[in-house]
């Protein structure tokens, strides 16, 4: 749908105006408004190239065609010959956008391009300058460059120096502080005093003093070094900084809205002679804030850039009109933005479909249906994506596109069960189920740190080939033994007896419960918690989400085998393969069909999120749902669950905000018969609802609940309910229950149980596989 022609000209065709009338600088300029380069641009992104002079903000939205806008515009400075390639600065983000950016060009242009040095990511250029400069910070020229794994080494050199405890402070956890503040812009002399408290009880600054003093005895800089040297170098040396300043007569900066404050000083500095700085970018499109993105950098551009030009690209190649219009209502909500509309001129297309289903596992049974189904319309795997807010909830769509035969990929890390801690996990339960397996054995021994270092494992392993015997069989043969030193006797005696404890355990316990006990009792989910790692909340995830996959298996050994069926499926495939990954990972994608699952309140948008930054947050992950939705071309599906089992825990789940925020024009709501009826009256009848807040009358005035109810065709059912975003479940009055106590019962979901308890309509069910639950009595049906 294309905009109205009825209105006054836009800022775009003013500015292509100006560009027009402007007098062409360059010694070779001349009249190159037909040039070939410039055929099939649209307005909006003529206007971008040919506005050459002053500052300029390209505002494009997704799917606008902004990199080949960008590009051309740097064909026409060079084609022109407004400048020489060494004199154009092109940053970008990542090397590929870099190689992309420059084959671009060379086609525009006709020929290879030479020359273009200063093109490249912030990094790679910052080293370049960094490299001629380096005696002005302490360094020499051919300084190492460290890359994560060497700077958490050397940040734990540097904790143990400081005779701290590596084990609560981390060097990966130091390197993490020290980075955040490298991407403010901050040297240790910078740092705010009260900021020496995010690290080691206050020692925080006096470890980034270390840390670097030491990065100069090894003559080496890290990552953020890379642009905190040049910033310091600039702003202490005017010399060069004019040296550079008139070096690049203009510059162009790919994806703005992802610069963290370092990169924004780097590129104000280096702009402020000529000005001629063009930044691409989209507000709505800042999803990065959790590695130092600041929104507020394109938000500001013209208080930095006074008479900037603004030049919004607003049509959009990608997506339907019902797509962009769902996706522009959504975003509307946001308040920190520049503001554009996205329009096209395809054809209308399918609505945004929304499905509200009866818990996670429906969810992915569902959506395997309809990629199965697409599969059968002529749709490729590789035509379709998945994308989620979390890796753990990857979880349920692995099983099920493995249950189904279906190819996938992960896109962004391992698949679920070749995650590191899933893996160490996995390690637990096997030397659990046998004791005779030596790689079990080998991985988790010693992890966590249990005081059997190298020594103690050498001593195990040469017992055990001399023996041949398994290293468990040989650890009771070193405890009958003087081999071990006294410590680590006793340690391997402790954890020898834990292992038989647990195999014990094993045979009458539930799988589940056994998985728990033993991730609490072998110390491996405190040293998550008590870990500085970044990734250390995403890891207590997914052992979460893995203790919950256990619960659907009533052996460990069915469990175990599972898993190892799992991991020998093969990922090739004639039509290839599903794309599986997070909303973050899939920021520049696009695939004709996208399924969005998961938006429930407190998953999408995240809770974590939200406890730490507040609305700040929220708009980010708007922006995030935002970016999701663009990613389709044809058909967007978005999915919500009434219930959820999280880490092991039955939850009533509330829609997502974002939903609601969907306009009702652009939105399909889907339903299975009879859903919402029974999905409502179930947020009761788990165990999670004990001792949750109820409130009265007003759960159904959620939107997202009345338009879902809308689709269904039974009437839905009253209920007690769980508290949530200002929506909750209308309470009936309580009556008499038609069971009795002792009573054999069947539920859909949990199967067979006895009732051990009868409060009005509420049971408590000792189920024979589920445990006990409590359960409303017009879910369950005498057996």
């Amino acid at each position: 749908m294309a905009p109205s022609t009825d209105r006054k000209p836009s800022i775009s065709e003013r500015a292509l105006a100006a560009a027009q009338a402007r007098p062409p600088s360059g010694p070779a300029a001349g009249d190159s408004e037909n040039a070939p380069y410039l055929e099939g641009l649209n307005d909006e992104q003529r206007a971008a190239v040919l506005a050459v002079e002053g500052p300029v903000l390209m505002l494009a939205g997704a799917g606008t065609g902004k990199t080949r806008a960008l590009t051309t515009r740097l064909a026409h400075l060079l084609h022109t010959g407004r400048a020489q390639p060494w004199q154009i600065l092109a940053v970008t983000f990542t090397n590929k956008a870099a190689r992309e950016m420059k084959e671009r060009i060379a086609k525009l242009v006709g020929g290879d391009v030479e020359g273009m040095k200063w093109l490249g990511t912030f990094h790679s250029i910052g080293a370049q300058i960094l490299r001629r400069h380096a005696e002005l910070v302490g360094l020499k020229s051919n300084f190492t460059i460290l890359d994560a794994d060497d700077q958490a080494r050397l940040a734990k050199q540097v904790i143990e120096a400081a005779n701290l405890d590596v084990k609560r402070w981390t060097g990966r956890g130091l390197a993490f502080v020290i980075d955040g503040w490298k991407n403010r812009g901050l040297t240790p002399d910078k740092v705010p005093e009260n900021e020496a408290w995010h690290f080691a009880d206050g020692r925080g600054i006096a470890l980034y003093k270390a840390y670097q003093s030491r990065l100069t005895t090894l003559n080496a800089a890290d990552f953020g070094d890379l642009l905190v040297h040049n910033l310091t170098i600039f702003q202490n040396h005017a010399d060069i900084l004019d040296e550079y300043q008139r070096r690049f007569r203009y510059m162009l900066v790919d994806e703005y809205q992802d610069t963290n404050v370092a990169q924004y000083l780097w590129l104000r500095l280096l702009a402020q002679k000529y000005k001629n700085i063009c930044c691409v970018g989209d507000d709505d499109q800042s999803i990065y804030g959790w590695r130092g993105a600041e929104v507020e950098n394109i938000l500001r551009f013209e208080k930095d850039f006074p008479g900037a030009t603004v030049i919004r690209l607003e049509r959009n190649y990608r997506s339907t009109p019902s797509i962009l219009g769902a996706a522009s209502g959504l975003i509307a909500a946001n308040s920190e933005r520049l503001g554009k509309t996205l329009w096209t001129d395809l054809e209308e297309g399918e609505k945004v479909k929304v499905r509200g289903v009866w818990d996670g596992e429906e969810e992915a049974r569902l959506i395997g249906d309809d990629i199965e189904s697409e599969q059968l319309k002529g749709r490729s795997l590789s035509q379709m994506a998945v994308l989620v807010r979390a890796s753990f909830q990857m979880r349920a769509f692995e099983e099920r596109f493995n249950t189904l035969g279906l190819a996938y990929k992960v896109v962004g890390g391992p698949r679920f069960y070749e995650r590191e801690e899933n893996r160490d996990a996995l390690a637990y339960l096997r030397l659990i189920r046998s004791p005779d397996d030596d790689l079990a054995f080998d991985r988790i021994v010693n992890k966590p740190k249990r005081g059997l270092g190298d020594k103690a494992l050498q001593t195990l392993h040469k017992i055990a080939r001399a023996n041949d015997m398994p290293l468990m069989a040989a650890s009771r043969l070193a405890l009958e033994s003087n081999e071990l030193a006294a410590a680590a006797r006793r340690s391997l005696l402790n954890f020898v007896d834990t292992i038989d404890r647990w195999s014990r355990d094993a045979k009458d316990m539930p799988p589940a419960d056994l998985a728990e006990l033993m991730l609490e009792e072998s110390g491996y989910i405190e040293m998550w918690k008590n870990s500085k790692n970044p990734q250390a909340p995403g890891k207590l995830d997914n052992l979460k989400e893995l203790i919950q996959a256990v619960s659907e298996f009533e052996t460990l050994n069915a469990y175990l085998d599972h898993v190892a069926l799992v991991s020998e499926l093969s990922e090739s495939s004639a039509d290839g393969q599903i794309w599986l990954m997070t909303l973050h990972a899939a920021k520049g994608l696009e695939f004709p069909v996208v399924f969005l699952p998961g938006w429930e309140e407190e998953i999408f948008p995240s809770k974590r999120s939200l406890d730490e930054k507040g609305n700040a947050a929220l708009e980010e992950e708007r922006r995030l749902a935002y970016v999701g939705v663009t990613r389709a071309e044809e058909s967007c599906r978005i999915s919500f669950a009434a219930n959820r089992q999280i880490y092991g825990r039955w939850q009533a789940a509330i829609p997502s905000r974002f939903i609601d925020e969907l306009p009702e024009e652009h939105v399909e709501v889907m339903s299975e018969p009879g859903l919402y009826g029974n999905a409502a009256s179930s947020l009761a009848s788990h165990s999670s609802f004990e001792g949750m807040k109820l409130k009265e009358n007003d759960y159904y005035d959620n939107p997202g609940w009345k338009r879902a109810r809308a689709a269904s065709s039974r009437p839905a059912a009253q209920a007690p309910l769980i508290e949530g975003r200002g929506a909750t479940v209308s309470v009936s009055a309580p009556g008499k229950s038609k069971f009795k106590k002792g009573q054999r019962v069947f539920h859909q979901k949990f199967g067979y149980g006895k009732i051990a308890s009868i409060e009005g309509q509420k049971l408590t069910v000792n189920f024979e596989h589920s445990g006990p639950k409590k359960v409303i009595d017009s879910f369950v049906e005498a057996a």
